[in-house]
């Protein structure tokens, strides 16, 4: 039922920018807390960025602290990743998800989008 639909990958030079959306359907979508993640090859899902349902509260992986920012747009049912300074570390795929407010577990998952920073 629930739908999360990322885009905004792509290829972009170290130093670059780009910015993530992704489009949530199927929900209230005000009632959930929303997060980005990625995998890169080799290596397992870690944690990017969460906002809360509000968009009051923001968090960040230490890795991205300063160059990624996480909003949301309640009326527009989506969530950005704006990545700026991007490095090439930063190669992965990204993952939009969502978790219910109450209790904070995630519940579906978008089916990931492409990030390739090149040297």
């Amino acid at each position: 039922q629930v739908q999360l639909v990322e885009s905004g990958g792509g290829l972009v030079q170290a130093g670059g920018s780009l910015r993530l959306s992704c489009a949530a359907s199927g929900l209230i979508f005000s009632n959930y807390n929303m997060a980005w993640f990625r995998q890169a090859p080799g290596k397992e899902r870690e944690f990017v960025s969460r906002i809360t349902w509000s968009g009051g509260g923001t968090y960040y992986a230490d890795s991205v602290k300063g160059r990624f920012t996480i909003s949301r747009d309640n009326a527009k049912n989506t969530v950005y990743l704006q990545m700026n300074s991007l490095k090439v570390e930063d190669t992965a795929v990204y993952y939009c998800a969502a978790a219910y407010r109450f209790g904070d577990s995630v519940t579906s998952w978008g089916q990931g989008t492409q990030v390739t920073v090149s040297s």
